[in-house]
């Protein structure tokens, strides 16, 4: 078994973070993370230096403090324990080009403030309803986005997502009648997805040939206007259903123009 030590000035979550993603490379079954937080005095550092070393552990750390961190690779070489220093490099070069010393105090960034926690609430929400996933609650959807294949759905949903909206899509298949849900939303929850359908063969036809496989008709044109039909079709139902056509747009144009269209505030995003 190995130990790992992530320690910080402030609670140690960013360092343990960054470790855990590393590790996520490597078959870490046999490694333990210990994380050590409030770490601010030089008593402080000796204490989990002469820890790491019983462990026989190495040190990965996050610490502002520049004096600190220089007792931490100071301690670490005399118990021949490895430090890691995360924040060193980062702050001297960022005080280079700031032409400005840091503040080096502990607990600056709070990876638990309320933004934060939303946008990873929003994420989550959006993988979870991503291409028609668990309807039942698409009432929880503050945006849901809707169209036929290679609308733009998903990576539109995701950059809404990631900005703190919880965000659903629908998929629209020919002939097939989307949930009642969908439906059910009240005004000013959902945006139709259109596309020219030139533009839409070409690039079912991309992605057709990076899977190397499609099933028939997907790319073809005269397919794709008996799919636009529908998809107008059900529009009619909802007229109250703005629609946003992503033929020439950027994602971020096209994000900003749903956010617009359904009242929500830009700079919310």
């Amino acid at each position: 078994m190995y130990h790992i030590f992530a320690v910080s000035d402030a609670t140690g979550t960013t360092a343990e973070r960054v470790l855990r993603a590393a590790l996520s490379q490597f078959d870490a079954s046999q490694i333990t993370v210990t994380r050590f937080g409030g770490v601010r005095t030089v008593d402080k550092v000796i204490e989990v230096v002469t820890e790491a070393a019983k462990a026989e552990s190495f040190i990965v750390h996050t610490i502002v403090s520049e004096e600190l961190r220089r007792v931490i690779l100071k301690e670490g070489r005399e118990h021949n324990v490895t430090t890691i220093d995360l924040m060193g490099p980062l702050l001297a070069r960022l005080a280079e080009l700031l032409a400005t010393p840091p503040r080096s105090e502990p607990g600056l960034f709070d990876p638990f403030d309320p933004s934060y926690q939303q946008r990873i609430e929003a994420i989550d929400f959006t993988v979870r309803h991503d291409d028609g996933q668990n309807y039942l609650d698409l009432d929880q959807a503050e945006i849901v986005l809707v169209g036929v294949s290679r609308t733009s759905k998903t990576p539109l949903s995701f950059y809404l997502g990631y900005r703190g909206w919880k965000v659903a899509n629908v998929p629209i298949v020919l002939d097939i009648e989307p949930p009642k849900e969908l439906f059910d939303l009240p005004k000013g929850r959902v945006v139709g997805l259109t596309i020219n359908p030139e533009r839409l063969s070409g690039l079912r036809k991309a992605r057709a040939q990076r899977m190397g496989t499609y099933s028939k008709d997907y790319a073809e044109l005269e397919h794709i206007h008996l799919e636009m039909d529908y998809a107008f079709r059900l529009f009619e139902r909802r007229r109250d259903w703005p629609l946003v056509d992503v033929t020439t747009k950027s994602i971020e144009e096209a994000a900003a123009e749903v956010v617009v269209l359904l009242g929500r505030s830009i700079d919310a995003m």
